[in-house]
């Protein structure tokens, strides 16, 4: 999906992280999501870049995009 993000059953149990990382892109999304900027993700993290932290909101931004279904397809 995304150079900058590996997905392998050997790391992490396979939840995505930063390739040649163990940093799972879960816990980038997470401190974004509670307000942590960019900077301070990268402070708390130094062994990955500021294109790591974009490539794990687009990985994200991938993720949700999906195939509108009818609802009753949806729930059947």
């Amino acid at each position: 999906m995304n150079e900058r993000i590996r997905i392998d059953p050997q790391v992490c149990h396979g939840k995505p992280v930063i390739r040649g990382t163990r940093v799972l892109v879960s816990t980038i999304l997470g401190a974004l999501a509670r307000g942590d900027s960019i900077e301070e993700v990268l402070e708390d993290y130094p062994n990955i870049a500021q294109d790591d932290v974009r490539a794990a909101l687009e990985f994200a931004g991938e993720l949700t995009r999906f195939e509108e279904t009818p609802y009753e397809a949806a729930f059947a």
